[in-house]
């Protein structure tokens, strides 16, 4: 019989993942048994690659039970649907999710930047007084789904979708003097930070909720990282708090890192000095 590493539950959805030396048969009984034994589950896929690229999309194979890969999944009062295979969601982010809510204030203006199909927006609107939440996604299907799961808590009055590329929608909503009372970077795994975009729709005052990726040894090298960053924005920024929320792989861990704006220069004046002093060196 196969050793499994691990597996994990979405709702109706398994996903297993085997030793590379696993053989077919034994993944199938495997799979037919962990149905056997949880009535709630109804498909057990096989996990075939890695959350990868900036849509953080993963692939799967089926191994027993109904042929699908749509989840119907629930956590802190909130129902979500997806396929596995199309978005990215982590049922890890649970506690998290959960975590963060206790971090929004009532009348908050809430942008969740790389939201997928809108976990962490809808727990948060579902959960607590903030004002609004503003939801920002690249993936196209996440974002269908996304509108799907605001529909079905029935937060279409909380929660807003502002799908496409941050980088373009920060400067749009720059240029309209927008900015948030709390800004959540559930970013990716990838080097690029996104700050400058933060940054750009910030105020004094706003708080940012980042996560990095890093090994454990470098994670005061990420709080510098980022006050390098509020520097170059024009920002100076204060620490209040840091927390270790997951392994994702030997000596990494994803590192929570939250801040405040503690004071700033508006984003359109900073380009007016900008051009003013390009003016006085010609």
């Amino acid at each position: 019989m196969v050793k499994q590493r691990s597996f994990s539950v979405y709702g109706n959805v398994a996903i297993v993942n085997f030793p590379d030396d696993s053989k077919a048969k034994d993944k199938k009984e495997f799979a037919k048994g962990l149905l056997l034994k949880n009535k709630a589950i109804r498909t057990v896929l096989e996990k075939s690659g890695r959350f990868s690229g900036r849509l953080r999309k993963q692939k799967t194979r089926h191994l027993a039970g109904e042929k699908t890969k749509e989840v119907l999944y629930r956590e802190n009062g909130c129902v979500f649907r997806f396929n596995i295979d199309e978005t990215y969601f982590s049922s890890r982010l649970a506690n998290e999710r959960n975590e963060a809510c206790k971090l929004v204030r009532a009348g908050d203006e809430v942008l969740v930047m790389f939201a997928g199909v809108a976990p962490f927006p809808i727990v948060i609107a579902k959960n607590t007084k903030a004002a609004k939440v503003y939801s920002n996604e690249l993936n196209r299907a996440a974002n269908k789904y996304a509108e799907m799961n605001i529909k079905k808590n029935k937060l279409g009055d909380r929660v807003e979708l502002l799908p496409g590329d941050i980088k373009k929608v920060a400067v749009a909503l720059a240029k309209e003097s927008k900015t948030f009372d709390l800004i959540m970077m559930t970013r990716p795994n990838l080097e690029e930070s996104f700050l400058p975009e933060a940054f750009m729709l910030s105020k004094k005052g706003t708080r940012i909720y980042y996560h990095a990726f890093c090994h454990v040894d470098d994670r005061g090298a990420q709080i510098e990282m980022i006050k390098k960053k509020a520097v170059e924005a024009g920002k100076e920024i204060k620490i209040l708090g840091t927390k270790n929320i997951g392994d994702i792989a030997p000596g990494k861990v994803r590192f929570r890192i939250y801040f405040e704006v503690a004071n700033s220069r508006p984003f359109l004046a900073r380009i007016k000095d900008f051009y003013n002093s390009c003016r006085r060196t010609t």
